[in-house]
Protein backbone atom coordinates (compact mmCIF):
# COMPACT_ATOMS: atom_id res chain seq x y z
CA UNK A 1 0.00 0.00 0.00
CA UNK A 2 2.64 2.47 1.04
CA UNK A 3 4.51 1.96 -2.09
CA UNK A 4 2.11 1.80 -4.58
CA UNK A 5 0.92 5.14 -2.82
CA UNK A 6 4.34 6.50 -3.36
CA UNK A 7 4.61 6.12 -6.91
CA UNK A 8 1.13 7.93 -7.27
CA UNK A 9 1.92 10.78 -5.43
CA UNK A 10 5.15 11.23 -7.51
CA UNK A 11 3.61 10.86 -10.81
CA UNK A 12 4.54 14.66 -11.73
CA UNK A 13 8.08 13.90 -10.77
CA UNK A 14 9.62 16.08 -13.29
CA UNK A 15 8.31 19.26 -10.34
CA UNK A 16 10.74 19.13 -6.86
CA UNK A 17 8.05 19.83 -4.93
CA UNK A 18 6.38 16.41 -6.12
CA UNK A 19 10.00 14.79 -5.62
CA UNK A 20 10.22 16.34 -2.19
CA UNK A 21 6.36 15.54 -0.89
CA UNK A 22 6.70 12.06 -2.05
CA UNK A 23 9.53 11.05 0.26
CA UNK A 24 8.15 12.80 3.24
CA UNK A 25 5.34 10.12 2.51
CA UNK A 26 7.56 7.58 2.07
CA UNK A 27 9.61 8.50 5.64
CA UNK A 28 6.28 8.83 7.68
CA UNK A 29 4.69 5.79 6.20
CA UNK A 30 7.84 3.73 6.76
CA UNK A 31 8.38 5.08 10.39
CA UNK A 32 4.67 3.75 10.92
CA UNK A 33 5.69 0.46 9.26
CA UNK A 34 8.61 0.23 12.06
CA UNK A 35 5.98 0.37 14.88
CA UNK A 36 3.45 -1.92 13.00
CA UNK A 37 6.28 -4.64 13.01
CA UNK A 38 7.06 -3.97 17.01
CA UNK A 39 3.61 -4.46 16.94
CA UNK A 40 3.42 -7.91 15.25
CA UNK A 41 6.78 -9.00 17.04
CA UNK A 42 5.04 -8.79 20.24
CA UNK A 43 1.30 -10.30 19.27
CA UNK A 44 3.29 -13.62 17.96
CA UNK A 45 5.54 -13.42 21.47
CA UNK A 46 2.23 -13.39 23.54
CA UNK A 47 -0.61 -15.39 20.90
CA UNK A 48 2.25 -18.09 19.20
CA UNK A 49 0.80 -16.62 16.42
CA UNK A 50 0.44 -13.56 13.03
CA UNK A 51 -3.13 -14.97 12.38
CA UNK A 52 -5.67 -12.62 13.72
CA UNK A 53 -7.82 -15.34 14.15
CA UNK A 54 -5.38 -17.13 16.35
CA UNK A 55 -4.82 -14.59 18.68
CA UNK A 56 -8.09 -15.14 20.80
CA UNK A 57 -5.55 -15.79 23.66
CA UNK A 58 -4.43 -12.26 23.91
CA UNK A 59 -8.22 -11.50 25.74
CA UNK A 60 -6.61 -12.88 28.42
CA UNK A 61 -3.34 -11.18 28.11
CA UNK A 62 -2.21 -8.81 30.96
CA UNK A 63 -3.21 -4.84 30.94
CA UNK A 64 0.35 -3.87 30.74
CA UNK A 65 0.66 -6.17 27.26
CA UNK A 66 -2.50 -5.15 25.84
CA UNK A 67 -1.66 -1.48 26.72
CA UNK A 68 1.48 -1.61 25.05
CA UNK A 69 -0.12 -3.65 22.04
CA UNK A 70 -2.55 -0.77 21.94
CA UNK A 71 -0.04 2.22 22.02
CA UNK A 72 2.03 0.53 18.91
CA UNK A 73 -1.10 0.22 16.89
CA UNK A 74 -2.42 3.24 17.56
CA UNK A 75 1.01 4.65 16.19
CA UNK A 76 1.97 2.42 13.49
CA UNK A 77 -1.67 2.72 12.38
CA UNK A 78 -2.20 6.24 13.17
CA UNK A 79 0.26 7.48 11.17
CA UNK A 80 -1.27 5.75 8.07
CA UNK A 81 -4.26 7.13 9.32
CA UNK A 82 -2.71 11.07 9.21
CA UNK A 83 -3.59 11.47 12.93
CA UNK A 84 -2.37 14.57 14.44
CA UNK A 85 1.03 15.06 15.17
CA UNK A 86 1.88 12.26 12.63
CA UNK A 87 0.17 13.75 9.83
CA UNK A 88 2.95 16.00 8.18
CA UNK A 89 2.65 13.72 5.05
CA UNK A 90 -0.57 14.02 4.20
CA UNK A 91 -0.82 17.95 3.46
CA UNK A 92 2.14 17.30 1.47
CA UNK A 93 0.80 13.77 -0.61
CA UNK A 94 -2.30 15.29 -1.52
CA UNK A 95 -1.59 18.53 -3.42
CA UNK A 96 1.80 16.78 -5.36
CA UNK A 97 -0.54 13.60 -6.54
CA UNK A 98 -3.06 13.79 -9.33
CA UNK A 99 -6.54 14.89 -8.25
CA UNK A 100 -8.28 11.37 -8.71
CA UNK A 101 -5.23 9.81 -7.06
CA UNK A 102 -5.84 12.22 -4.14
CA UNK A 103 -9.47 10.94 -4.22
CA UNK A 104 -8.48 7.13 -3.84
CA UNK A 105 -5.75 8.22 -0.65
CA UNK A 106 -8.04 10.23 1.37
CA UNK A 107 -11.03 7.95 0.89
CA UNK A 108 -9.77 4.56 0.98
CA UNK A 109 -6.14 4.19 2.03
CA UNK A 110 -6.07 6.18 5.04
CA UNK A 111 -9.01 4.77 5.94
CA UNK A 112 -6.98 1.20 6.13
CA UNK A 113 -5.26 2.90 9.46
CA UNK A 114 -8.39 3.21 10.96
CA UNK A 115 -9.26 -0.37 9.74
CA UNK A 116 -5.95 -1.43 11.71
CA UNK A 117 -7.09 0.51 15.21
CA UNK A 118 -10.52 -1.14 15.29
CA UNK A 119 -8.99 -4.25 14.50
CA UNK A 120 -6.25 -4.12 16.98
CA UNK A 121 -9.48 -3.33 19.70
CA UNK A 122 -11.12 -6.18 18.42
CA UNK A 123 -8.35 -8.55 19.40
CA UNK A 124 -6.94 -7.01 22.51
CA UNK A 125 -9.28 -7.49 26.21
CA UNK A 126 -11.76 -5.01 27.00
CA UNK A 127 -10.00 -1.83 26.60
CA UNK A 128 -8.80 0.56 29.52
CA UNK A 129 -10.99 3.78 30.65
CA UNK A 130 -7.39 5.84 29.52
CA UNK A 131 -7.49 4.37 25.61
CA UNK A 132 -10.96 6.27 25.32
CA UNK A 133 -9.17 8.80 26.79
CA UNK A 134 -6.13 9.44 24.42
CA UNK A 135 -8.28 8.66 21.73
CA UNK A 136 -10.97 11.11 22.16
CA UNK A 137 -7.59 13.79 22.89
CA UNK A 138 -6.07 12.64 19.67
CA UNK A 139 -9.50 13.09 17.94
CA UNK A 140 -9.67 16.46 19.28
CA UNK A 141 -6.64 17.60 18.66
CA UNK A 142 -7.22 16.13 14.85
CA UNK A 143 -10.05 17.97 14.35
CA UNK A 144 -9.79 21.42 15.52
CA UNK A 145 -5.99 21.62 14.37
CA UNK A 146 -6.96 20.15 11.16
CA UNK A 147 -10.01 22.54 9.99
CA UNK A 148 -7.96 25.05 11.47
CA UNK A 149 -4.91 24.81 9.15
CA UNK A 150 -7.49 23.86 6.47
CA UNK A 151 -8.62 27.80 6.73
CA UNK A 152 -5.32 29.21 6.65
CA UNK A 153 -4.22 27.50 3.08
CA UNK A 154 -4.36 29.28 -0.22
CA UNK A 155 -3.94 26.05 -2.38
CA UNK A 156 -7.83 24.42 -2.26
CA UNK A 157 -5.78 20.39 -2.38
CA UNK A 158 -3.68 21.27 0.58
CA UNK A 159 -6.67 23.04 2.11
CA UNK A 160 -9.05 19.33 1.32
CA UNK A 161 -5.82 17.21 2.62
CA UNK A 162 -6.58 19.56 6.04
CA UNK A 163 -9.90 18.65 6.12
CA UNK A 164 -8.81 14.41 6.13
CA UNK A 165 -6.83 15.13 8.94
CA UNK A 166 -9.95 17.12 10.79
CA UNK A 167 -12.10 14.03 9.33
CA UNK A 168 -10.23 11.29 10.55
CA UNK A 169 -10.46 13.29 14.12
CA UNK A 170 -14.13 12.98 14.23
CA UNK A 171 -13.80 9.16 13.00
CA UNK A 172 -11.15 8.50 16.03
CA UNK A 173 -13.47 10.72 18.68
CA UNK A 174 -16.12 8.12 17.80
CA UNK A 175 -13.61 5.45 18.94
CA UNK A 176 -12.92 7.01 21.49
CA UNK A 177 -16.49 7.43 22.41
CA UNK A 178 -17.16 3.26 22.04
CA UNK A 179 -14.01 2.09 23.67
CA UNK A 180 -15.05 4.51 26.76
CA UNK A 181 -18.86 2.93 26.84
CA UNK A 182 -17.32 -0.40 26.42
CA UNK A 183 -14.78 0.25 29.71
CA UNK A 184 -18.33 1.97 31.23
CA UNK A 185 -20.08 -1.31 30.21
CA UNK A 186 -22.96 1.34 29.12
CA UNK A 187 -23.90 -0.61 25.59
CA UNK A 188 -25.75 2.80 24.54
CA UNK A 189 -22.71 4.97 24.27
CA UNK A 190 -20.64 2.32 23.01
CA UNK A 191 -22.62 1.29 19.89
CA UNK A 192 -23.40 5.11 18.94
CA UNK A 193 -19.85 6.01 19.49
CA UNK A 194 -18.62 2.30 17.48
CA UNK A 195 -21.54 2.76 14.93
CA UNK A 196 -20.66 6.81 14.00
CA UNK A 197 -16.80 6.17 13.68
CA UNK A 198 -17.46 3.33 11.02
CA UNK A 199 -20.28 5.17 9.38
CA UNK A 200 -18.15 8.21 9.24
CA UNK A 201 -15.21 6.59 7.25
CA UNK A 202 -17.49 5.36 4.71
CA UNK A 203 -19.49 8.74 4.80
CA UNK A 204 -15.89 10.41 4.38
CA UNK A 205 -14.72 8.61 1.91
CA UNK A 206 -17.80 9.81 -0.56
CA UNK A 207 -18.09 13.42 0.11
CA UNK A 208 -14.61 13.62 0.17
CA UNK A 209 -14.02 12.03 -3.08
CA UNK A 210 -16.44 13.86 -4.22
CA UNK A 211 -14.57 17.32 -3.32
CA UNK A 212 -11.42 16.01 -4.59
CA UNK A 213 -13.06 15.62 -8.09
CA UNK A 214 -14.56 18.93 -7.81
CA UNK A 215 -11.10 20.46 -6.89
CA UNK A 216 -9.99 18.30 -10.13
CA UNK A 217 -12.24 19.43 -12.55
CA UNK A 218 -11.28 23.44 -11.65
CA UNK A 219 -7.73 22.62 -11.74
CA UNK A 220 -8.00 20.60 -15.35
CA UNK A 221 -10.38 23.84 -16.32
CA UNK A 222 -8.03 26.88 -15.10
CA UNK A 223 -4.82 25.34 -14.64
CA UNK A 224 -4.21 26.36 -10.94
CA UNK A 225 -4.83 25.07 -7.38
CA UNK A 226 -4.34 28.76 -5.87
CA UNK A 227 -7.68 29.17 -4.43
CA UNK A 228 -6.98 33.29 -5.13
CA UNK A 229 -6.64 33.32 -8.59
CA UNK A 230 -9.34 31.74 -9.43
CA UNK A 231 -13.53 33.19 -9.18
CA UNK A 232 -16.92 33.02 -10.92
CA UNK A 233 -16.16 29.40 -11.90
CA UNK A 234 -19.49 28.66 -11.50
CA UNK A 235 -21.05 30.59 -14.48
CA UNK A 236 -18.96 28.70 -16.73
CA UNK A 237 -18.89 25.12 -14.64
CA UNK A 238 -22.51 25.03 -13.03
CA UNK A 239 -22.21 21.05 -13.07
CA UNK A 240 -19.03 21.26 -11.28
CA UNK A 241 -19.89 23.77 -8.69
CA UNK A 242 -22.87 22.26 -7.37
CA UNK A 243 -21.51 19.57 -6.60
CA UNK A 244 -18.91 20.64 -5.36
CA UNK A 245 -21.59 22.68 -3.04
CA UNK A 246 -23.26 19.18 -2.32
CA UNK A 247 -19.77 17.59 -1.03
CA UNK A 248 -19.37 20.75 0.45
CA UNK A 249 -22.64 20.74 3.06
CA UNK A 250 -21.89 17.43 3.37
CA UNK A 251 -18.41 17.69 5.09
CA UNK A 252 -19.90 20.68 6.98
CA UNK A 253 -22.21 17.47 8.99
CA UNK A 254 -25.74 19.28 7.64
CA UNK A 255 -28.63 17.60 6.43
CA UNK A 256 -29.97 15.99 4.46
CA UNK A 257 -27.07 14.81 3.42
CA UNK A 258 -24.57 11.91 4.69
CA UNK A 259 -22.03 14.06 6.87
CA UNK A 260 -24.52 14.64 9.15
CA UNK A 261 -25.98 11.47 9.91
CA UNK A 262 -22.83 9.72 11.52
CA UNK A 263 -21.57 12.77 13.32
CA UNK A 264 -25.32 12.63 15.08
CA UNK A 265 -24.43 9.62 16.30
CA UNK A 266 -21.07 10.33 17.90
CA UNK A 267 -23.61 13.29 19.20
CA UNK A 268 -25.57 10.40 20.44
CA UNK A 269 -22.99 8.50 21.85
CA UNK A 270 -21.63 11.84 23.62
CA UNK A 271 -24.56 13.17 25.08
CA UNK A 272 -25.42 9.62 26.92
CA UNK A 273 -22.08 9.42 28.06
CA UNK A 274 -22.44 12.63 29.82
CA UNK A 275 -25.74 11.53 30.99
CA UNK A 276 -25.04 7.75 32.37
CA UNK A 277 -21.54 8.34 33.68
CA UNK A 278 -19.79 9.82 36.36
CA UNK A 279 -17.23 12.51 36.66
CA UNK A 280 -15.12 9.82 34.51
CA UNK A 281 -17.25 10.32 31.25
CA UNK A 282 -18.00 13.59 31.59
CA UNK A 283 -15.17 15.48 30.93
CA UNK A 284 -14.07 13.78 27.94
CA UNK A 285 -17.70 13.85 26.23
CA UNK A 286 -17.58 17.55 27.09
CA UNK A 287 -15.09 17.79 25.48
CA UNK A 288 -16.23 15.39 22.00
CA UNK A 289 -19.62 17.83 21.99
CA UNK A 290 -17.46 21.01 21.90
CA UNK A 291 -15.12 19.84 19.55
CA UNK A 292 -17.57 18.53 16.83
CA UNK A 293 -19.21 21.87 17.15
CA UNK A 294 -16.11 23.79 16.88
CA UNK A 295 -15.09 22.12 13.84
CA UNK A 296 -18.76 22.06 12.42
CA UNK A 297 -18.53 26.01 12.76
CA UNK A 298 -15.11 26.45 11.59
CA UNK A 299 -16.04 23.52 8.59
CA UNK A 300 -18.88 25.42 7.66
CA UNK A 301 -16.37 29.17 7.44
CA UNK A 302 -13.87 27.12 5.56
CA UNK A 303 -16.47 26.15 2.56
CA UNK A 304 -17.74 28.96 2.54
CA UNK A 305 -14.32 30.95 1.57
CA UNK A 306 -13.35 28.14 -0.53
CA UNK A 307 -16.43 27.78 -2.43
CA UNK A 308 -17.37 31.85 -2.71
CA UNK A 309 -13.85 32.71 -3.82
CA UNK A 310 -13.81 30.21 -6.55
CA UNK A 311 -17.28 29.94 -7.91
CA UNK A 312 -18.73 33.07 -6.85
CA UNK A 313 -17.83 36.64 -8.06
CA UNK A 314 -15.54 37.54 -11.14
CA UNK A 315 -12.29 35.50 -12.43
CA UNK A 316 -9.33 37.02 -10.40
CA UNK A 317 -6.92 36.32 -13.10
CA UNK A 318 -7.24 35.05 -16.74
CA UNK A 319 -6.66 31.37 -15.96
CA UNK A 320 -9.83 31.76 -14.29
CA UNK A 321 -11.46 33.48 -17.69
CA UNK A 322 -13.23 31.77 -20.11
CA UNK A 323 -13.20 28.50 -18.83
CA UNK A 324 -16.06 25.49 -19.99
CA UNK A 325 -17.18 22.47 -18.30
CA UNK A 326 -15.58 19.34 -17.70
CA UNK A 327 -16.05 16.17 -19.87
CA UNK A 328 -19.00 13.78 -19.07
CA UNK A 329 -16.38 11.19 -17.88
CA UNK A 330 -15.08 13.40 -15.49
CA UNK A 331 -19.14 14.69 -14.22
CA UNK A 332 -20.46 11.49 -14.50
CA UNK A 333 -18.24 10.07 -11.67
CA UNK A 334 -18.90 13.74 -9.28
CA UNK A 335 -22.62 12.98 -10.25
CA UNK A 336 -22.78 9.20 -8.57
CA UNK A 337 -20.76 10.98 -5.44
CA UNK A 338 -23.34 13.36 -5.28
CA UNK A 339 -26.50 11.15 -5.61
CA UNK A 340 -24.64 8.52 -2.71
CA UNK A 341 -24.18 11.82 -0.63
CA UNK A 342 -28.26 12.54 -0.75
CA UNK A 343 -29.17 8.24 -0.10
CA UNK A 344 -27.52 8.06 2.97
CA UNK A 345 -28.75 11.26 4.27
CA UNK A 346 -32.40 10.60 3.27
CA UNK A 347 -31.75 7.13 3.71
CA UNK A 348 -30.35 7.48 7.59
CA UNK A 349 -32.42 4.75 9.36
CA UNK A 350 -31.05 2.14 7.09
CA UNK A 351 -27.46 3.26 7.36
CA UNK A 352 -28.00 3.33 10.82
CA UNK A 353 -29.09 -0.38 10.86
CA UNK A 354 -26.29 -1.40 8.18
CA UNK A 355 -23.59 -0.96 11.04
CA UNK A 356 -25.01 -3.65 13.29
CA UNK A 357 -23.22 -6.64 12.21
CA UNK A 358 -19.71 -4.60 12.73
CA UNK A 359 -20.69 -2.94 16.30
CA UNK A 360 -21.94 -6.27 17.41
CA UNK A 361 -18.44 -7.97 16.61
CA UNK A 362 -16.65 -4.84 17.70
CA UNK A 363 -17.44 -4.23 21.27
CA UNK A 364 -18.84 -7.72 22.83
CA UNK A 365 -22.51 -6.75 23.50
CA UNK A 366 -25.27 -9.11 23.20
CA UNK A 367 -26.71 -8.69 19.42
CA UNK A 368 -30.37 -8.16 20.79
CA UNK A 369 -28.88 -5.23 23.00
CA UNK A 370 -26.99 -3.50 20.18
CA UNK A 371 -29.99 -4.21 18.11
CA UNK A 372 -31.97 -2.79 20.41
CA UNK A 373 -29.90 0.43 20.82
CA UNK A 374 -29.41 1.13 17.02
CA UNK A 375 -32.89 0.67 16.13
CA UNK A 376 -34.01 3.50 18.88
CA UNK A 377 -30.94 5.77 17.27
CA UNK A 378 -33.06 4.46 13.57
CA UNK A 379 -35.79 6.01 15.02
CA UNK A 380 -34.35 9.14 15.80
CA UNK A 381 -33.06 9.71 12.47
CA UNK A 382 -36.04 9.02 10.80
CA UNK A 383 -37.63 11.83 12.64
CA UNK A 384 -34.85 14.08 11.42
CA UNK A 385 -35.27 13.01 7.99
CA UNK A 386 -39.21 13.40 8.02
CA UNK A 387 -38.17 16.76 9.57
CA UNK A 388 -36.16 17.72 6.74
CA UNK A 389 -38.44 16.55 4.20
CA UNK A 390 -41.04 18.64 5.60
CA UNK A 391 -38.72 21.59 5.66
CA UNK A 392 -37.85 21.17 2.24
CA UNK A 393 -41.56 20.84 0.86
CA UNK A 394 -42.15 24.47 2.76
CA UNK A 395 -39.37 25.70 0.66
CA UNK A 396 -40.68 24.34 -2.96
CA UNK A 397 -44.07 25.83 -2.27
CA UNK A 398 -42.76 29.13 -1.34
CA UNK A 399 -40.46 29.18 -4.28
CA UNK A 400 -43.51 28.00 -6.18
CA UNK A 401 -45.82 30.76 -5.16
CA UNK A 402 -43.16 33.25 -5.71
CA UNK A 403 -43.30 32.33 -9.26
CA UNK A 404 -46.97 31.87 -9.66
CA UNK A 405 -47.50 35.93 -7.88
CA UNK A 406 -44.47 36.80 -10.54
CA UNK A 407 -46.35 35.56 -13.43
CA UNK A 408 -47.41 38.09 -16.14
CA UNK A 409 -44.89 41.00 -14.56
CA UNK A 410 -41.86 42.30 -15.16
CA UNK A 411 -38.68 41.42 -13.25
CA UNK A 412 -36.17 43.44 -13.21
CA UNK A 413 -32.29 43.06 -12.52
CA UNK A 414 -30.01 45.30 -11.22
CA UNK A 415 -25.80 45.06 -10.38
CA UNK A 416 -25.35 44.57 -6.77
CA UNK A 417 -24.94 47.99 -4.35
CA UNK A 418 -21.14 48.45 -4.80
CA UNK A 419 -20.50 51.19 -1.79
CA UNK A 420 -20.33 53.96 -3.66
CA UNK A 421 -17.76 52.67 -5.65
CA UNK A 422 -17.78 54.23 -9.33
CA UNK A 423 -15.92 51.36 -11.29
CA UNK A 424 -15.24 48.41 -8.95
CA UNK A 425 -12.57 45.73 -10.28
CA UNK A 426 -12.08 42.39 -9.61
CA UNK A 427 -9.44 43.39 -7.12
CA UNK A 428 -11.82 44.70 -5.04
CA UNK A 429 -13.58 41.60 -4.14
CA UNK A 430 -12.73 39.39 -1.33
CA UNK A 431 -9.36 36.69 -1.32
CA UNK A 432 -9.14 33.49 0.84
CA UNK A 433 -6.59 35.47 3.23
CA UNK A 434 -9.18 38.60 3.82
CA UNK A 435 -12.09 36.23 4.65
CA UNK A 436 -9.97 33.70 6.36
CA UNK A 437 -7.95 36.40 8.05
CA UNK A 438 -10.53 37.19 11.12
CA UNK A 439 -10.24 33.37 12.36
CA UNK A 440 -6.87 32.98 11.73
CA UNK A 441 -5.78 35.71 14.05
CA UNK A 442 -8.92 34.65 16.68
CA UNK A 443 -6.43 31.59 16.38
CA UNK A 444 -3.05 33.00 16.35
CA UNK A 445 -1.27 31.48 19.11
CA UNK A 446 -1.92 28.25 17.94
CA UNK A 447 -1.75 28.73 14.29
CA UNK A 448 1.56 31.05 14.39
CA UNK A 449 0.51 33.04 11.36
CA UNK A 450 2.98 34.99 9.06
CA UNK A 451 2.22 37.74 7.30
CA UNK A 452 3.98 40.28 5.38
CA UNK A 453 2.77 43.55 4.54
CA UNK A 454 3.88 46.82 2.28
CA UNK A 455 2.99 49.64 5.34
CA UNK A 456 0.96 52.39 3.57
CA UNK A 457 1.80 56.16 4.23
CA UNK A 458 0.05 58.22 1.64
CA UNK A 459 -2.76 58.41 0.30
CA UNK A 460 -2.79 57.56 -2.97
CA UNK A 461 -0.34 54.86 -2.41
CA UNK A 462 1.83 53.68 -5.49
CA UNK A 463 1.25 50.32 -4.37
CA UNK A 464 0.11 47.42 -2.09
CA UNK A 465 1.14 44.30 -0.64
CA UNK A 466 -0.15 41.57 1.72
CA UNK A 467 0.82 37.97 2.09
CA UNK A 468 0.53 35.52 4.41
CA UNK A 469 1.57 32.17 4.99
CA UNK A 470 0.57 29.54 7.90
CA UNK A 471 2.93 26.55 8.63
CA UNK A 472 2.20 23.00 10.23
CA UNK A 473 3.11 23.28 13.73
CA UNK A 474 3.95 20.20 13.60
CA UNK A 475 6.23 20.27 11.16
CA UNK A 476 8.15 23.79 11.91
CA UNK A 477 8.15 23.16 15.56
CA UNK A 478 8.43 19.47 16.08
CA UNK A 479 9.73 17.18 12.91
CA UNK A 480 12.39 19.90 11.49
CA UNK A 481 14.27 20.04 14.85
CA UNK A 482 13.89 16.53 15.55
CA UNK A 483 15.50 15.54 11.49
CA UNK A 484 17.70 18.53 11.61
CA UNK A 485 19.31 16.54 15.08
CA UNK A 486 19.24 13.20 13.42
CA UNK A 487 20.98 14.33 10.61
CA UNK A 488 23.83 16.37 12.69
CA UNK A 489 24.54 12.58 14.45
CA UNK A 490 24.07 11.09 11.48
CA UNK A 491 26.75 13.05 9.84
CA UNK A 492 29.06 12.03 12.47
CA UNK A 493 28.79 8.48 11.40
CA UNK A 494 30.04 8.91 7.70
CA UNK A 495 32.88 7.36 8.36
CA UNK A 496 31.20 3.65 8.05
CA UNK A 497 30.43 4.43 4.42
CA UNK A 498 33.31 3.88 2.00
CA UNK A 499 31.86 3.64 -0.79
CA UNK A 500 33.37 -0.61 -1.38
CA UNK A 501 30.74 -2.80 -2.03
CA UNK A 502 32.74 -5.52 -0.40
CA UNK A 503 33.02 -3.19 2.81
CA UNK A 504 29.06 -3.30 3.25
CA UNK A 505 29.65 -7.22 2.29
CA UNK A 506 31.74 -7.82 5.41
CA UNK A 507 29.64 -5.94 7.62
CA UNK A 508 26.46 -8.19 6.66
CA UNK A 509 28.57 -11.18 7.25
CA UNK A 510 29.90 -9.87 10.86
CA UNK A 511 26.60 -9.37 12.03
CA UNK A 512 25.38 -12.78 10.51
CA UNK A 513 28.03 -14.27 12.93
CA UNK A 514 27.91 -12.02 15.97
CA UNK A 515 23.79 -13.47 15.84
CA UNK A 516 24.37 -17.44 15.28
CA UNK A 517 27.24 -17.20 17.96
CA UNK A 518 24.56 -15.50 19.89
CA UNK A 519 21.68 -17.72 19.08
CA UNK A 520 24.23 -20.59 19.64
Amino acid sequence: MSLASYFLVTFDDEHESVRQAGWIYLVATHIGTAFLLAFFIVLYKYSGSLDFDSSSMLKTAAPATASVLFLLALVGFGTKAGIMPLHVWLPEAHPAAPSHVSAVMSGVMIKMGIYGIIRTLFILPQGALWWGYLLIGIGVVSGILGVLMAIAQHDIKRLLAYHSVENIGIIVMGIGIGVLGTAMNSTTVAVAGFAGAMLHVVNHAIFKGLLFLGAGSVIHAAGTREIDKLGGIGKCMPFTAGAFLIGAIAICGLPPLNGFVSEFLIYIGSFEACVLGGIASLVPATAVISALAIIGALAAACFTKVFGIVFLGEPRSECAKNLHESPASMCITMAILAICCFVIGLGAPAAVMATKNAVIQLNGFEANAVTVQLETVAAIMSKVVISVACLFIFIAVIVFLRKMLLVGKTVGKSPTWDCGYAAPSVRMQYTGSSFAQPIVDMFKSVLHNRSKAVKITELFPQQARFESHTPDVSSEYLYRPIFRWVDLAMSKMRWVQYGVVQIYILYIAITLIILLVWKL
